[in-house]
Protein backbone atom coordinates (compact mmCIF):
# COMPACT_ATOMS: atom_id res chain seq x y z
CA UNK A 1 0.00 0.00 0.00
CA UNK A 2 1.08 3.70 -1.01
CA UNK A 3 2.25 5.68 2.01
CA UNK A 4 -0.39 7.85 3.44
CA UNK A 5 -0.55 11.47 4.65
CA UNK A 6 -3.45 12.30 6.80
CA UNK A 7 -4.75 15.47 6.58
CA UNK A 8 -6.76 17.93 8.98
CA UNK A 9 -9.61 18.64 6.39
CA UNK A 10 -11.64 21.91 6.96
CA UNK A 11 -13.53 21.82 3.69
CA UNK A 12 -12.50 25.26 2.50
CA UNK A 13 -9.90 26.51 -0.18
CA UNK A 14 -6.22 25.92 1.86
CA UNK A 15 -7.16 22.34 2.48
CA UNK A 16 -8.94 20.97 -0.36
CA UNK A 17 -6.21 22.79 -2.68
CA UNK A 18 -3.72 20.72 0.00
CA UNK A 19 -5.16 17.29 -1.19
CA UNK A 20 -3.56 17.26 -4.60
CA UNK A 21 -1.24 19.22 -3.95
CA UNK A 22 0.23 16.70 -1.33
CA UNK A 23 -0.30 14.23 -3.78
CA UNK A 24 1.49 15.49 -6.58
CA UNK A 25 4.86 16.99 -4.37
CA UNK A 26 5.04 13.35 -2.46
CA UNK A 27 3.45 10.91 -4.35
CA UNK A 28 1.55 10.09 -0.94
CA UNK A 29 -2.31 9.08 -0.64
CA UNK A 30 -4.38 11.67 0.90
CA UNK A 31 -6.53 10.34 3.71
CA UNK A 32 -8.93 13.49 4.78
CA UNK A 33 -10.39 13.99 8.25
CA UNK A 34 -13.08 16.36 8.91
CA UNK A 35 -14.07 16.74 12.34
CA UNK A 36 -17.52 18.25 13.58
CA UNK A 37 -17.01 20.38 16.45
CA UNK A 38 -20.59 22.38 16.07
CA UNK A 39 -18.90 25.07 14.21
CA UNK A 40 -22.18 24.88 11.95
CA UNK A 41 -22.34 25.74 8.10
CA UNK A 42 -21.49 23.32 5.74
CA UNK A 43 -23.69 19.74 6.40
CA UNK A 44 -20.65 17.71 7.21
CA UNK A 45 -21.32 14.90 4.53
CA UNK A 46 -20.80 17.36 1.64
CA UNK A 47 -17.32 18.32 3.08
CA UNK A 48 -16.73 14.93 3.01
CA UNK A 49 -18.07 14.39 -0.70
CA UNK A 50 -15.73 17.28 -0.93
CA UNK A 51 -12.49 15.65 -0.40
CA UNK A 52 -13.29 13.12 -2.48
CA UNK A 53 -13.49 15.27 -5.46
CA UNK A 54 -10.24 17.13 -4.81
CA UNK A 55 -8.59 13.90 -4.98
CA UNK A 56 -8.37 12.31 -1.10
CA UNK A 57 -8.48 8.53 -1.67
CA UNK A 58 -10.32 8.10 2.14
CA UNK A 59 -12.60 11.22 3.90
CA UNK A 60 -13.61 10.33 7.08
CA UNK A 61 -15.90 12.94 9.32
CA UNK A 62 -15.91 12.59 13.00
CA UNK A 63 -18.67 13.60 15.53
CA UNK A 64 -16.86 14.74 18.34
CA UNK A 65 -19.49 17.36 19.57
CA UNK A 66 -20.07 15.75 22.96
CA UNK A 67 -16.87 14.48 23.14
CA UNK A 68 -15.45 18.10 22.60
CA UNK A 69 -18.25 19.51 25.36
CA UNK A 70 -17.29 16.54 27.84
CA UNK A 71 -13.05 16.87 27.86
CA UNK A 72 -12.34 19.76 26.53
CA UNK A 73 -15.19 22.58 27.25
CA UNK A 74 -15.70 21.63 30.85
CA UNK A 75 -12.32 21.72 31.67
CA UNK A 76 -12.22 25.16 30.85
CA UNK A 77 -15.29 25.92 32.64
CA UNK A 78 -13.98 24.28 35.75
CA UNK A 79 -10.72 26.40 35.20
CA UNK A 80 -12.67 29.89 34.21
CA UNK A 81 -10.15 29.86 31.54
CA UNK A 82 -9.44 33.36 30.41
CA UNK A 83 -6.24 34.02 28.39
CA UNK A 84 -4.88 37.32 29.35
CA UNK A 85 -8.14 37.35 31.40
CA UNK A 86 -10.32 37.83 28.18
CA UNK A 87 -10.00 35.02 25.75
CA UNK A 88 -11.96 32.08 26.18
CA UNK A 89 -9.56 29.44 24.30
CA UNK A 90 -11.98 29.02 21.63
CA UNK A 91 -9.30 27.82 18.80
CA UNK A 92 -6.73 26.60 21.54
CA UNK A 93 -8.86 23.72 23.13
CA UNK A 94 -10.07 22.36 19.75
CA UNK A 95 -6.65 21.75 18.37
CA UNK A 96 -5.83 18.87 20.28
CA UNK A 97 -8.50 17.03 20.18
CA UNK A 98 -8.20 17.49 16.01
CA UNK A 99 -4.78 16.22 16.77
CA UNK A 100 -5.88 13.23 18.98
CA UNK A 101 -8.41 12.23 16.24
CA UNK A 102 -5.82 12.26 13.25
CA UNK A 103 -3.38 10.39 14.99
CA UNK A 104 -6.22 7.75 15.43
CA UNK A 105 -6.78 8.22 12.01
CA UNK A 106 -2.96 8.03 10.78
CA UNK A 107 -3.23 4.38 12.98
CA UNK A 108 -6.35 3.30 11.26
CA UNK A 109 -5.35 4.07 7.65
CA UNK A 110 -1.53 3.57 7.69
CA UNK A 111 -0.58 6.78 7.59
CA UNK A 112 2.92 7.49 7.83
CA UNK A 113 2.71 11.77 8.03
CA UNK A 114 0.33 14.51 9.35
CA UNK A 115 -0.68 17.50 7.86
CA UNK A 116 -2.32 20.88 8.51
CA UNK A 117 -3.25 24.04 6.90
CA UNK A 118 -1.93 26.63 9.62
CA UNK A 119 0.81 29.52 8.70
CA UNK A 120 3.87 30.10 10.37
CA UNK A 121 2.45 33.34 12.19
CA UNK A 122 -0.01 31.73 14.22
CA UNK A 123 -0.89 29.60 17.41
CA UNK A 124 -2.30 26.45 15.86
CA UNK A 125 0.97 25.07 14.16
CA UNK A 126 2.19 24.70 17.70
CA UNK A 127 -0.90 23.26 19.24
CA UNK A 128 -1.12 20.53 16.72
CA UNK A 129 2.64 19.84 16.02
CA UNK A 130 3.33 19.36 20.07
CA UNK A 131 0.15 17.52 20.03
CA UNK A 132 1.21 15.11 17.55
CA UNK A 133 4.72 15.13 19.14
CA UNK A 134 3.14 13.99 22.73
CA UNK A 135 0.60 11.36 21.00
CA UNK A 136 2.63 9.93 18.29
CA UNK A 137 6.37 11.23 17.77
CA UNK A 138 6.70 8.59 14.75
CA UNK A 139 4.91 10.36 12.77
CA UNK A 140 6.11 13.24 10.15
CA UNK A 141 4.45 16.38 9.90
CA UNK A 142 3.84 18.75 6.70
CA UNK A 143 2.01 22.21 6.70
CA UNK A 144 1.87 23.54 2.97
CA UNK A 145 0.75 26.78 3.79
CA UNK A 146 3.68 27.65 6.14
CA UNK A 147 6.40 25.40 4.61
CA UNK A 148 6.10 26.59 0.97
CA UNK A 149 4.60 30.39 1.72
CA UNK A 150 0.91 30.05 0.36
CA UNK A 151 -1.15 33.03 -0.19
CA UNK A 152 -4.52 32.72 -0.85
CA UNK A 153 -4.11 34.26 -4.67
CA UNK A 154 -1.12 30.77 -5.06
CA UNK A 155 -4.05 28.50 -3.80
CA UNK A 156 -6.36 29.67 -6.23
CA UNK A 157 -4.36 29.88 -9.43
CA UNK A 158 -3.26 26.49 -8.20
CA UNK A 159 -6.84 24.95 -7.91
CA UNK A 160 -7.65 26.38 -11.55
CA UNK A 161 -4.76 25.05 -12.74
CA UNK A 162 -5.18 21.37 -11.60
CA UNK A 163 -9.10 21.88 -11.88
CA UNK A 164 -9.75 21.60 -8.49
CA UNK A 165 -13.71 21.36 -7.85
CA UNK A 166 -14.23 23.57 -5.19
CA UNK A 167 -15.98 27.81 -5.60
CA UNK A 168 -13.58 30.52 -4.79
CA UNK A 169 -15.73 32.73 -6.23
CA UNK A 170 -16.24 34.80 -3.07
CA UNK A 171 -13.63 36.26 -1.44
CA UNK A 172 -14.17 37.08 2.47
CA UNK A 173 -11.61 39.74 3.99
CA UNK A 174 -11.60 37.49 7.08
CA UNK A 175 -9.91 34.62 8.24
CA UNK A 176 -12.62 32.55 10.53
CA UNK A 177 -12.56 29.77 13.07
CA UNK A 178 -15.50 28.17 15.12
CA UNK A 179 -17.11 25.65 17.04
CA UNK A 180 -19.52 25.02 19.43
CA UNK A 181 -17.24 27.13 21.78
CA UNK A 182 -17.17 30.43 19.95
CA UNK A 183 -16.30 32.08 16.86
CA UNK A 184 -12.52 33.80 16.02
CA UNK A 185 -12.35 36.32 13.34
CA UNK A 186 -9.12 38.32 12.11
CA UNK A 187 -7.40 39.51 9.26
CA UNK A 188 -8.45 42.03 6.71
CA UNK A 189 -9.30 45.70 7.93
CA UNK A 190 -9.25 44.17 11.28
CA UNK A 191 -5.18 44.36 10.85
CA UNK A 192 -5.92 48.19 11.61
CA UNK A 193 -6.51 48.23 15.24
CA UNK A 194 -8.52 51.96 15.06
CA UNK A 195 -10.87 50.04 12.61
CA UNK A 196 -13.85 49.36 14.39
CA UNK A 197 -15.64 45.97 13.92
CA UNK A 198 -17.95 46.37 10.94
CA UNK A 199 -22.20 44.23 11.88
CA UNK A 200 -20.46 41.41 8.66
CA UNK A 201 -17.95 40.46 11.26
CA UNK A 202 -20.24 38.62 13.72
CA UNK A 203 -22.51 35.61 13.22
CA UNK A 204 -23.06 34.22 16.84
CA UNK A 205 -24.29 37.24 17.85
CA UNK A 206 -26.88 39.82 17.47
CA UNK A 207 -26.38 43.50 17.89
CA UNK A 208 -26.84 43.98 21.80
CA UNK A 209 -29.54 46.74 20.79
CA UNK A 210 -32.06 44.63 18.94
CA UNK A 211 -33.54 42.83 22.13
CA UNK A 212 -33.26 45.99 24.53
CA UNK A 213 -36.55 46.10 25.81
CA UNK A 214 -36.11 41.95 26.70
CA UNK A 215 -33.87 40.60 28.78
CA UNK A 216 -33.36 37.51 29.61
CA UNK A 217 -33.35 35.97 33.26
CA UNK A 218 -31.60 32.65 33.37
CA UNK A 219 -30.54 30.13 36.46
CA UNK A 220 -27.83 27.83 35.63
CA UNK A 221 -26.97 25.20 38.15
CA UNK A 222 -23.76 23.01 38.72
CA UNK A 223 -23.14 19.96 40.16
CA UNK A 224 -19.35 19.59 41.77
CA UNK A 225 -18.15 22.49 38.62
CA UNK A 226 -20.11 21.08 36.07
CA UNK A 227 -23.12 22.36 34.45
CA UNK A 228 -26.15 20.05 35.13
CA UNK A 229 -29.71 22.26 34.16
CA UNK A 230 -30.51 25.35 33.19
CA UNK A 231 -33.99 26.93 34.41
CA UNK A 232 -34.21 23.63 36.35
CA UNK A 233 -34.51 21.77 33.08
CA UNK A 234 -31.82 19.12 32.75
CA UNK A 235 -29.13 19.20 30.10
CA UNK A 236 -25.56 17.47 29.43
CA UNK A 237 -22.60 20.09 28.90
CA UNK A 238 -23.11 20.15 24.74
CA UNK A 239 -26.66 21.12 25.53
CA UNK A 240 -26.26 23.91 28.10
CA UNK A 241 -23.00 25.39 25.48
CA UNK A 242 -25.94 25.70 22.63
CA UNK A 243 -28.69 26.77 24.89
CA UNK A 244 -26.55 29.44 26.01
CA UNK A 245 -25.11 30.03 22.67
CA UNK A 246 -28.49 31.00 21.41
CA UNK A 247 -29.88 32.99 24.38
CA UNK A 248 -26.94 35.02 25.01
CA UNK A 249 -26.02 35.21 21.95
CA UNK A 250 -29.56 36.95 21.01
CA UNK A 251 -28.28 39.83 23.61
CA UNK A 252 -25.21 40.59 21.80
CA UNK A 253 -23.17 39.02 24.76
CA UNK A 254 -20.01 37.41 24.45
CA UNK A 255 -18.39 40.25 21.43
CA UNK A 256 -14.74 40.23 22.33
CA UNK A 257 -11.94 42.84 20.98
CA UNK A 258 -9.04 41.87 21.46
CA UNK A 259 -5.32 42.72 20.93
CA UNK A 260 -3.61 39.10 22.58
CA UNK A 261 -0.03 37.90 23.08
CA UNK A 262 0.73 35.27 20.57
CA UNK A 263 3.22 32.47 21.56
CA UNK A 264 5.41 33.22 18.38
CA UNK A 265 6.03 36.33 19.51
CA UNK A 266 3.78 38.72 17.94
CA UNK A 267 0.60 40.55 18.89
CA UNK A 268 -2.74 40.12 17.02
CA UNK A 269 -5.90 41.51 16.75
CA UNK A 270 -8.87 38.92 17.25
CA UNK A 271 -12.49 39.61 17.24
CA UNK A 272 -14.03 36.67 19.45
CA UNK A 273 -18.08 35.60 19.70
CA UNK A 274 -18.67 33.41 22.36
CA UNK A 275 -21.84 34.27 24.07
CA UNK A 276 -21.76 30.49 25.66
CA UNK A 277 -18.59 30.29 26.60
CA UNK A 278 -18.52 33.68 28.68
CA UNK A 279 -21.79 32.78 30.15
CA UNK A 280 -20.84 29.52 31.69
CA UNK A 281 -17.18 30.94 33.26
CA UNK A 282 -18.83 33.83 34.58
CA UNK A 283 -21.58 31.73 36.27
CA UNK A 284 -19.39 29.19 37.60
CA UNK A 285 -16.84 31.41 38.90
CA UNK A 286 -19.61 33.34 40.42
CA UNK A 287 -21.09 30.00 42.25
CA UNK A 288 -17.06 29.47 43.10
CA UNK A 289 -16.90 32.76 45.51
CA UNK A 290 -20.11 31.11 47.19
CA UNK A 291 -18.48 27.98 48.23
CA UNK A 292 -14.88 28.17 47.77
CA UNK A 293 -12.46 28.78 50.98
CA UNK A 294 -10.96 31.99 51.01
CA UNK A 295 -7.07 31.15 50.68
CA UNK A 296 -8.38 27.96 48.19
CA UNK A 297 -10.07 30.96 46.34
CA UNK A 298 -6.93 33.09 45.70
CA UNK A 299 -4.82 29.88 45.17
CA UNK A 300 -6.94 28.40 42.25
CA UNK A 301 -7.03 31.92 40.52
CA UNK A 302 -3.85 31.81 39.92
CA UNK A 303 -3.64 27.95 38.55
CA UNK A 304 -6.94 29.22 36.39
CA UNK A 305 -4.59 31.93 34.70
CA UNK A 306 -1.43 29.25 34.14
CA UNK A 307 -3.84 26.46 32.87
CA UNK A 308 -5.11 29.13 30.39
CA UNK A 309 -1.57 29.76 29.68
CA UNK A 310 -0.56 26.62 28.63
CA UNK A 311 -3.67 25.87 26.75
CA UNK A 312 -2.87 28.52 24.86
CA UNK A 313 0.30 28.00 24.09
CA UNK A 314 0.09 24.25 22.95
CA UNK A 315 0.74 22.30 25.90
CA UNK A 316 -2.43 20.39 26.17
CA UNK A 317 -0.30 17.29 26.86
CA UNK A 318 1.94 18.73 29.33
CA UNK A 319 2.58 17.26 32.63
CA UNK A 320 1.97 20.50 34.30
CA UNK A 321 -1.33 20.83 32.91
CA UNK A 322 -2.23 17.44 34.08
CA UNK A 323 -0.96 18.17 37.46
CA UNK A 324 -3.41 21.36 37.39
CA UNK A 325 -6.09 19.36 36.28
CA UNK A 326 -5.21 17.21 39.65
CA UNK A 327 -6.06 20.03 42.06
CA UNK A 328 -8.69 21.96 40.16
CA UNK A 329 -10.53 18.76 39.84
CA UNK A 330 -10.15 18.72 43.87
CA UNK A 331 -11.50 22.05 44.53
CA UNK A 332 -14.61 21.62 42.27
CA UNK A 333 -16.05 18.81 45.14
CA UNK A 334 -18.19 21.62 46.80
CA UNK A 335 -19.05 23.92 43.63
CA UNK A 336 -22.86 23.08 43.41
CA UNK A 337 -25.66 25.06 43.15
CA UNK A 338 -27.43 27.66 41.08
CA UNK A 339 -26.35 31.43 39.41
CA UNK A 340 -29.41 33.27 38.51
CA UNK A 341 -28.00 35.43 35.74
CA UNK A 342 -29.79 38.94 33.04
CA UNK A 343 -28.74 38.90 29.83
CA UNK A 344 -29.17 42.36 28.25
CA UNK A 345 -27.67 44.62 26.23
CA UNK A 346 -24.74 42.69 25.51
CA UNK A 347 -23.74 42.12 29.37
CA UNK A 348 -24.12 39.47 31.88
CA UNK A 349 -25.47 40.61 35.33
CA UNK A 350 -25.39 38.22 38.25
CA UNK A 351 -28.59 39.17 40.12
CA UNK A 352 -28.56 35.74 42.64
CA UNK A 353 -26.99 33.16 44.34
CA UNK A 354 -27.92 29.58 45.59
CA UNK A 355 -26.04 26.84 47.07
CA UNK A 356 -26.48 23.99 49.81
CA UNK A 357 -22.28 24.28 50.03
CA UNK A 358 -22.09 28.12 50.17
CA UNK A 359 -19.69 29.34 53.10
CA UNK A 360 -22.33 32.67 53.17
CA UNK A 361 -23.29 32.62 56.37
CA UNK A 362 -25.95 35.41 56.75
CA UNK A 363 -25.85 35.60 60.53
CA UNK A 364 -22.30 36.46 60.38
CA UNK A 365 -22.74 38.83 57.30
CA UNK A 366 -25.44 41.15 58.92
CA UNK A 367 -25.75 44.30 60.52
CA UNK A 368 -29.01 44.05 61.74
CA UNK A 369 -30.49 42.42 64.66
CA UNK A 370 -29.08 38.42 64.80
CA UNK A 371 -25.64 39.47 64.27
CA UNK A 372 -23.47 36.60 65.53
CA UNK A 373 -20.07 38.17 64.60
CA UNK A 374 -17.98 38.96 67.48
CA UNK A 375 -16.68 42.21 67.03
CA UNK A 376 -15.29 43.13 70.06
CA UNK A 377 -12.34 40.37 68.91
CA UNK A 378 -11.77 42.74 65.84
CA UNK A 379 -9.46 45.00 67.83
CA UNK A 380 -6.98 42.59 68.60
CA UNK A 381 -6.77 40.69 65.43
CA UNK A 382 -6.23 44.03 63.51
CA UNK A 383 -3.69 45.32 65.85
CA UNK A 384 -1.82 41.75 65.30
CA UNK A 385 -2.25 41.60 61.48
CA UNK A 386 -0.80 45.27 61.16
CA UNK A 387 2.33 44.79 63.54
CA UNK A 388 5.41 44.23 61.58
CA UNK A 389 3.92 46.57 58.89
CA UNK A 390 3.76 49.11 62.19
CA UNK A 391 7.16 48.27 63.36
CA UNK A 392 8.64 48.69 59.76
CA UNK A 393 7.00 51.67 59.19
CA UNK A 394 8.66 53.17 62.71
CA UNK A 395 11.80 52.12 61.86
CA UNK A 396 11.62 53.99 58.65
CA UNK A 397 10.67 56.99 60.17
CA UNK A 398 13.75 57.08 62.44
Amino acid sequence: MAQRVILAYSGGLDTSVAISWIGKETGKEVVAVAIDLGQGGEDMEVVRQRALDCGAVESVVVDARDEFAEQYCLPAITSNALYMDRYPLVSAISRPLIAKHLVTAAREHGGTTVAHGCTGKGNDQVRFEVGFGSLAPELEVIAPVRDYAWTREKAITFAEENAIPINVSKKSPFSIDQNVWGRAVETGFLEDLWNAPTKDVYSYTEDPTINWQAPDEVIISFEKGRPTAIDGRPVSVLEAIVELNRRAGAHGVGRLDVVEDRLVGIKSREIYEAPGAMVLIRAHEELEHVTLERELGRFKRGTDRKWAELVYDGLWFSPLKSSLEAFIDHTQQHVSGDIRLNLHGGHIAVTGRRSEESLYDFNLATYDEGDTFDQSAAKGFVHLHGLSSKISAKRDLR
